[in-house]
């Protein structure tokens, strides 16, 4: 009878956990080389695991995952043989919610089994962006959002007016609209600023894509939100969780302490 063998070690972060049995959980994984990956970490929560101090969220891992037997046709859900802390700063506590909310953005685009090594590279960067200058979250977040819009196919040629294939002019402003591309709107970043990150992602340097979000990160906040919810959303009324959080936390402070990047 076949068995179920250990497989090469994987680049990988934790996107989610939750229990699975009295002792063991179930983790999603965000690796490079296979994309998401669902596996049971079996003992994680007994107090001499060695699992636990290692699967926490936001922080880089290598781990290593049982090969499914020859026999098993689904093979979905594998088991976490090992897994061992990668190095990484851990995020400050002001942006944690940023970290979630790429967790989210992940957990929702990404089908199982799909890579992108792109995406799981702009993941990690952004990870450390945060670290090292939470200042700078709403930049980083911007940049996050173009790489994952432009590596799941839902962000248009951004030099390019979408329904007319006309070339962005650079005093003109415009927006992005789920289904309609990039229009001009009066109210929305200048054509400059379009061209810039367009440049930027053709570069592929995740800097590059920053320095080109910097000047307009607050103008772009909400064309690119409500792009990445046209994609990633059930309904045209749901919302990301860690958007109705940050919002419930707001309410409850008593006022907008902190503006929401997310």
């Amino acid at each position: 009878m076949a068995t179920a063998r250990a497989a090469p070690p994987l680049a990988a972060f934790v996107l989610h956990s939750y229990d699975w049995s009295e002792g063991s959980l179930v983790v999603d994984l965000f690796t490079r080389a296979q994309g998401r990956e669902v596996v049971v970490a079996k003992g994680d929560k007994r107090p001499t695991s060695n699992f636990r101090p290692v699967l926490l969220p936001f922080h880089p891992l290598m781990v290593w995952l049982s090969r499914a037997a020859a026999n098993d046709e689904q093979g979905e859900v594998r088991s976490l043989r090992a897994a061992e802390w990668a190095g990484g700063q851990p995020l400050p506590p002001g942006v944690l919610m940023s970290g979630f909310y790429l967790n989210e953005l992940v957990l929702k685009g990404l089908a199982r089994h799909d890579p992108h090594p792109a995406l799981f590279d702009a993941y990690a960067d952004t990870l450390a962006a945060l670290a090292a200058a939470p200042q700078d979250e709403a930049v980083a977040l911007r940049a996050f959002e173009l790489v994952l819009l432009r590596e799941l196919g839902w962000l248009p040629e951004l030099s390019t007016e979408t329904a007319s294939a006309e070339p962005v002019v650079a005093a003109r402003r415009y927006t992005l609209r789920g289904d309609s591309g990039l229009v001009s709107d009066a109210e929305g970043p200048p054509g400059s600023a379009w061209v810039a990150l367009q440049a930027a992602l053709l570069h592929g340097s995740l800097d590059a894509l920053r320095q080109a979000c910097a000047p307009a990160a607050a103008a772009l906040r909400q064309p690119l939100r409500h792009l990445v919810q046209y994609h990633l959303a059930s309904s045209a009324s749901a919302q990301l969780r860690t958007r109705r959080v940050q919002q419930q936390l707001q309410r409850l402070a008593g006022g907008p302490a902190h503006t929401l990047h997310r």
